[in-house]
């Protein structure tokens, strides 16, 4: 059972930085006048999400580890 519980962490912590790493690089809104186009971008919940995966996927990785 907990290695059950092991990999579905590692994964969810995999889906999380995927999903924060594409909300990192995509443009959230762009506007075009004429030949420039400029692209926004908010970051903020992008960190968030890619702490979150992090601090999942550690947990699956050292969670029941057996110490000699």
């Amino acid at each position: 059972m907990n290695r059950v519980i092991k990999i579905i962490l590692i994964i969810t912590g995999i889906a999380f930085l995927t999903f924060g790493g594409y909300e990192l690089i995509k443009p959230e809104s762009s506007v075009d006048i004429g030949i420039v186009e400029f692209e926004t971008q908010n970051n903020s919940n992008a960190y968030i999400t890619l702490g979150i995966g992090l601090a999942i996927l550690l947990l699956g990785l050292f969670v029941n580890q057996k110490q000699s």
